[in-house]
């Protein structure tokens, strides 16, 4: 077995012992402030204690390794993604690019060429990502790029307990998370390596691709506000159905979004008061949207917020919206892109699906839009069967994910040569 083959084989099995900490029995689940967060740290601990990097847990509860560079404390590169999933998750959304960052730094270490760099390297393995359990994304990625609210001390789980009480029964201070914040001048640059979460790699027979920028995210929650009535005794021109309604506005937004090029997406929806003989008094969805840019974005949410509340007024109802989420659109840097891309084609034409690299546009959110505050980003993306992620049925190739690893090692070489130049 080769080196690389070999490295492909560890990152994997490495996923697949991450999968043991979950919160459900017979599905993965992993949420901040929570055991399996501890457990996951631990774990990802001891592995980057064996490549070679010290460690330690910062004060928002992400998990960190550094190895030092040819001059003890200069700036760092950091490389990772995170350690926390959806519900019902598949194994490899962030926890890839972490292990994957632990291969790469373990090969730099071990022949030596990571005591000549012109940089630290550090891996994180970000503790919140996905928002799963508070609603609020990228809280462990914030705090590291010094963009932490204290109004987020107050959100809520779906048991009551507050941001606040979970970081103390976590064993962290919450008045000291503003010490996990780093300034530009101890960073190099921010790399992620990340599976695709889409078909477009596939779909072009490609084993990576370079991210051009990481699409601007909004999130809402839209209530319609109707009237209860009974099912049987009130005729069709009486009812203010608060359902039918948000079922109107719901195919409204699919239709927007696709004549924009955006993407919106309607994940939930509830009804109250939920019974069978009652009209729908009252029915409250939550909205995705995402664009390649905030203006697209924006202009989409216009469109969709003058069409839900004509459809409203047509029908008798009211509609109230609430933004939970708000994220900007984040482009890598050219030079990071370029890293990437010397990277990919390191590794051959098998990992291009043609004679030059493949870039994207990430529709899906990642880390890296928060660092993009604090530190030039880039990222490399690694195809996933048939696209699916968020999902038990995600998967990657091992040849792929040797390919990956391969790029990455050379993207970080890159970055040194650079960083070298200026």
């Amino acid at each position: 077995m080769s080196t690389t083959t070999a490295a492909a084989t560890r990152a994997l099995e490495r996923c697949a012992e991450l999968d043991r900490f979950s919160s459900l029995p017979h599905a993965l689940e992993r949420v901040y402030l929570s055991p399996e967060h501890a457990a996951a740290n631990a774990l990802a601990a001891t592995w980057m204690q064996q490549a070679g990097l010290r460690t330690w847990v910062d004060a928002a509860g992400n998990q960190w390794g550094r190895v030092e560079g040819r001059l003890p404390g200069l700036p760092a590169l950091v490389l990772g993604s995170h350690l926390d999933t959806v519900p019902d998750a598949g194994s490899y959304d962030g926890m890839l690019g972490v292990v994957m960052a632990i291969e790469v730094v373990e090969r730099l270490i071990a022949d030596g060429r990571a005591a000549d760099l012109p940089f630290a390297i550090e891996v994180v393995g970000f503790s919140d990502e996905e928002g799963t359990r508070f609603g609020k994304a990228l809280l462990g990625s914030q705090a590291v790029a010094g963009t932490w609210d204290d109004d987020w001390w107050t959100l809520r789980d779906k048991h009551g307990t507050t941001l606040l009480d979970a970081f103390t029964e976590f064993g962290l201070d919450p008045r000291r998370v503003g010490e996990a914040a780093r300034r530009p001048d101890e960073l190099t640059a921010y790399l992620e390596a990340h599976i695709e979460q889409g078909p477009y790699l596939e779909a072009a027979d490609a084993s990576l691709g370079f991210v051009t920028t990481i699409a601007g995210a909004r999130r809402f929650s839209i209530t319609v506000h109707g009237e209860a009535r009974h099912a049987g005794g009130t005729p069709f021109e009486r009812r203010r159905d608060a359902l039918v309604g948000a079922s109107e506005m719901v195919s409204a937004i699919e239709r927007l979004a696709i004549d924009d090029g955006t993407i919106a997406t309607v994940g939930r929806l509830e009804v109250s008061p939920g019974a069978v003989n009652v009209i729908p008094g009252r029915a409250v969805f939550s909205l995705d949207l995402r664009g390649e840019t905030d203006e697209a974005r924006d202009g989409t949410w216009l469109r969709i917020e003058t069409t839900m509340r004509e459809l409203a007024r047509a029908r008798g109802l009211r509609v109230d919206v609430f933004e939970s989420h708000t994220a900007p659109a984040a482009p890598c840097a050219p030079w990071l892109q370029q890293a990437v891309i010397e990277g990919i084609r390191a590794t051959g034409t098998a990992s291009m699906g043609g004679s030059e690299p493949i870039g994207l546009w990430s529709r899906a959110g990642h880390d890296a839009m928060a660092m993009a505050a604090v530190s030039d980003i880039g990222m490399l993306f690694v195809r996933c069967f048939d696209g699916i992620s968020h999902h038990p049925g995600e998967d990657v190739r091992e040849i792929d994910v040797a390919r990956g690893i391969d790029a990455f090692e050379q993207a970080v070489l890159k970055v040194a040569r650079v960083s070298d130049a200026r």
